[in-house]
């Protein structure tokens, strides 16, 4: 059960139906498995071998979709790195993952020049640019150069290592989370059958397809022969374009990308009513968002909670209403508990942490069996989350454990807060989090991005705020007003660098 085959399949038996539309070029899938072939061909004479690690350093484009399909023909491990790295992250996660070729553009270059005197690795041809050549690089068109049949067998079986996902990382170096042929595989059956992914659907995906929960439509998608719709960037006028011109059926966005649509002058529900599916996973989508969502486009909201590491659950479409709030429910074959600090598993409406297993958990961290052991007990995966479930089994998030503020020993949910904020009419995108307190030790503070500036300053929304939250020590005790937050390459908040930046100016602003 590998995934090496199947872009070969669809070539095969369908190779009239379109594959893959980034920008201008609209490629089938007999014309993509040649564009594949060739690039695993290449691979091959250059000398990497099945097992061995290649990283790419790219934004979105066609060439990294290649990649991703020749390491899958050729029992190459894949390891997708942020384009937002700098030189020293990306020296060490290029060491750490022992790469032996990278594939970067010409825009990168800088930071791969500035990382490559701490990688001895790295030596002339085994940096590979996609859109020119340069003096120690190989060209990427010179690089495919050869034949476009299907590479050599590479004899790959499930349990392969297909790539490898590192974290944001809070501290420390991110951990390298390692996907077999199988979990991939996985991903493609289990959640084409969740999200009604068939043949005749259409894809898009506008965010960075360098982070795991891409892999959640893309593997999907691709396993069912449908067309997979890539935008460079997320651009919501483009995406609106797109959904009306191509009939886009299923998209995934994080919540920032689903209230950027919403709030563009140029939202129109009804010609957006090809949609099948609008995914939303990441982080939560606050309440507020999804009423105004399954309001404008009925019948069509999913919701995913999970981690790159391998338990996911999801609201489907049909429960979205019936229960707003929930993140749903594991798919088939998995299973999740609710445990409490005493080791008991925790009844229901009993907030614990979330521990869930089933066949999208990970082997392991890439050479860490020290953090894989404190991380999947007897076949569990501790997620750190903090949730709890209904009488019917449905999971509702709290919060992550290391968000949760503690002042004066009472212990205060983010979100909770967060779910206020947001229906400010004024208010786009909050994120809450705690600052240091001389007498409660934490204190919550509301870091918030308006939709027009001028019209109320920090100290009324404080006010509103805390006129409206349900105990007196979920009051925040400030709101910082700002233009936008920091995000990760999946557009995630980056709430430590908001803490960082409170430290820095000792509170005064942000």
């Amino acid at each position: 059960m590998h995934i090496g085959n199947l872009i070969t399949r669809h070539a095969r038996y369908r190779p009239h139906h379109p594959a893959v539309i980034f920008g201008g070029k609209r490629l089938r899938y007999d014309a993509f498995n040649r564009r594949v072939n060739r690039l695993a061909n290449a691979m091959q004479r250059h000398g990497v071998s099945k097992g061995q690690r290649i990283a790419t350093l790219l934004p979105n484009c066609l060439e990294l979709l290649e990649i991703y399909w020749a390491a899958a023909k050729t029992g190459v491990v894949v390891v997708p790195l942020s384009p937002m790295l700098l030189g020293s992250g990306l020296a060490g996660l290029l060491g750490d993952s022992d790469a032996v070729l990278l594939f970067t553009n010409s825009a990168l270059r800088p930071v791969v020049d500035e990382a490559r005197h701490m990688l001895p690795q790295m030596v002339d041809g085994s940096i590979v640019l996609t859109d020119g050549g340069a003096a120690g690089y190989l060209h990427y068109e010179g690089f495919t150069d050869g034949p476009e049949t299907e590479p050599q067998d590479a004899g790959l079986v499930g349990d392969d290592v297909y790539n490898i996902m590192y974290t944001s990382g809070t501290t420390g170096l991110p951990k390298g989370i390692v996907h077999t042929h199988r979990i991939r595989a996985n991903y493609g059956t289990l959640l084409a059958n969740a999200f009604r992914i068939g043949p005749d659907a259409v894809v898009l995906h506008t965010g960075s397809i360098v982070f795991n929960g891409a892999f959640t439509t893309l593997m999907p998608c691709f396993y069912s022969g449908a067309t997979y719709i890539l935008h460079p960037q997320f651009d919501v006028e483009a995406l609106i374009d797109t959904v009306k011109r191509e009939k886009v059926t299923h998209m995934m966005m994080v919540p920032s990308q689903i209230v950027a649509m919403m709030a563009s002058p140029r939202f129109e529900p009804e010609a957006m009513r090809s949609l099948q599916m609008i995914l939303s996973l990441g982080a939560p989508l606050h309440n507020e968002h999804k009423e105004r969502l399954n309001r404008h486009l009925p019948g069509r909201f999913y919701e995913l909670y999970g981690l790159t590491e391998g338990f996911m659950t999801i609201l489907d479409r049909d429960d979205a209403l019936r229960k707003q709030g929930s993140v749903g429910v594991p798919p088939p074959f998995s299973d999740m508990r609710i445990m409490l600090e005493d080791g008991r598993i925790a009844a229901s409406n009993e907030i614990g942490e979330i521990v869930g297993r089933g066949p999208l958990l990970m082997p392991g961290y890439f050479k860490r069996p020290d953090l894989t052991a404190q991380a999947v007990v007897d076949g569990w995966l501790y997620t750190g989350d903090l949730g709890y479930t209904d009488e019917d089994g449905y999971l509702y998030l709290v919060d992550r454990k290391k968000e949760m503020i503690d002042s004066g020993g009472v212990k205060i949910y983010p979100r909770d807060i967060e779910d206020i904020v947001v229906r400010h009419p004024l208010v786009q995108e909050v994120a809450v989090f705690g600052i240091p307190h001389e007498k409660w030790g934490e204190t919550p503070l509301a870091a918030v991005v308006l939709k027009e500036r001028g019209l109320i300053d920090a100290e009324a929304l404080r006010d509103w705020i805390n006129d409206r939250v349900s105990a007196r020590y979920q009051r925040v005790s400030a709101v910082a007003i700002i233009d936008e937050f920091p995000r990760n390459a999946a557009g995630k908040i980056l709430k430590r660098e908001l803490r960082d930046a409170y430290w820095k100016e000792k509170g005064t602003r942000i």
